[in-house]
């Protein structure tokens, strides 16, 4: 067995639609963010897309990735780096639409489309729902086999701490915290968790 240390456990970060951008920039410092996924927000579709600009900008100059959920047409738009998808049919629009520049990220219902996406180029799939109602148990399970069968990275979303600490011991390369709350409590959230994860490693 290698001697090699394994790289550690990051964070992801899921946006609430209304999130300010200096909320955003604010969470981003607050741990090693390497990607935040934002839905479009809620309006008429001019001001969305103006208040998620700024928020892609925003997220992008503190350092971490910015990804869409489900739509490539905004994330060109407003130069995001990527997009996140649920679907196998979003899926396979995304590829043609943001590859080989942009990242894909995959959150599929099913092993079977989980893992087809996997192999038809998915820069990360995902484990739990964006909004942090899924069970833990099942995403711990979903992680943990992922984890020992195939390479490309895996997510598993969060809520608490304790959640993400399972997670990360169950071999998930990325932890996205999920339902935050607002503003400064967020933030330390998000600071707590990122020492977790700093200091978990994945049981063997």
């Amino acid at each position: 067995m290698s001697s090699d240390v394994l790289p550690r456990c990051r964070l992801m970060l899921v946006l609430p639609p209304a999130l300010s951008a200096e909320t955003a920039q604010a969470w981003v410092k607050a741990g090693d963010v390497a990607a935040v996924i934002a839905t479009l927000p809620a309006g008429g579709e001019v001001a969305a897309m103006d208040r998620l600009r700024t928020l892609c900008a925003t997220v992008q100059e503190a350092g971490a990735a910015f990804l869409v959920e489900d739509r490539p047409d905004v994330a060109s738009a407003v130069k995001a780096d990527g997009v996140h998808v649920a679907s196998a049919n979003g899926f396979a629009r995304a590829i043609a639409a943001i590859k080989p520049q942009g990242i894909v990220g995959a959150g599929m219902d099913s092993r079977h489309d989980t893992m087809e996406a996997g192999e038809a180029g998915a820069d990360y799939v995902l484990f739990g729902d964006l909004d942090g109602s899924g069970e833990l148990a099942a995403v711990t399970d979903l992680v943990s086999w992922w984890a020992e069968v195939f390479e490309v990275p895996c997510v598993g979303v969060a809520t608490t701490l304790e959640d993400a600490r399972e997670l990360a011991a169950a071999g998930a390369d990325f932890v996205a915290l999920a339902a935050l709350p607002s503003g400064t409590d967020g933030s330390a959230l998000i600071a707590a968790v990122d020492r977790v994860l700093a200091e978990t490693e994945p049981r063997s």
